[in-house]
């Protein structure tokens, strides 16, 4: 995995939590759009599990002073947070927005810890 988002300075205890909860939060979202294919009767089971598990992970950050952020829907600002992934593939008066998170923002007590990467879309008018 690439550490490029990462902040300097964390131990390597809070890096393998933080690397382990956001490898949780991918595999989470994966689950869930694997969900969305079963039939109405099964999903709700699952559906139930996978946010019982994304709580755990939430609750388990929460101790440490940490929480996963998703900016998905959020109108796009260079100076969030996130590395865009396809940022070339707009011009400069385009207006953005985060379409979807490849990897959330953790966040911290005194802010940023790592920041997330995304891929954007344009804002139709």
């Amino acid at each position: 995995m690439d550490d490029s988002n990462n902040v300097s300075g964390e131990s390597p205890e809070r890096k393998a939590l933080i690397d382990v909860s956001i490898e949780g939060w991918r595999f989470a979202r994966v689950f869930g759009r694997l969900i969305s294919k079963l039939d109405a009767g099964e999903a709700p089971r699952y559906a139930n599990q996978a946010r019982y598990f994304l709580k755990k992970i939430d609750d388990g950050l929460e101790g440490f002073g940490l929480r996963i952020v998703s900016l998905e829907g959020q109108p796009y600002d260079t100076g969030m947070a996130v590395s865009a992934l396809n940022i070339a593939d707009f011009g400069p008066d385009d207006v953005l927005f985060v379409e979807q998170m490849v990897e959330p923002v953790v966040m911290g007590p005194d802010g940023l810890v790592r920041g997330g990467t995304a891929m954007l879309a344009k804002v139709n008018p």
